[in-house]
């Protein structure tokens, strides 16, 4: 898989890969290899997602009532 692939050109061509495994009639070697690209697609888009969520700014109110921007702050499990 290409580096330079955007999170919404992968997003559909896992898309795609799901609809073929569901309709079409294929091999078992197809099969695998399909499946193998999407694993690799799913790994690339959640590590974007995260990628993504770490640089999350949440607009708040504070006690004035007046907006400033806060950087999302991730759940740590203790």
């Amino acid at each position: 898989m290409k580096e330079n692939k955007s999170f919404e050109t992968s997003l559909k061509r896992l898309e795609a890969l799901t609809k073929k495994l569901e309709s079409e009639d294929i091999t078992l070697d197809e099969s695998l290899q399909i499946f193998e690209e999407g694993i690799k697609l799913v790994k690339f888009l959640q590590a974007k997602l995260n990628e993504t969520e770490r640089k999350v700014e949440i607009l708040v109110k504070d006690a004035e009532e007046k907006f400033h921007l806060q950087d999302f702050e991730e759940e740590t499990e203790d």
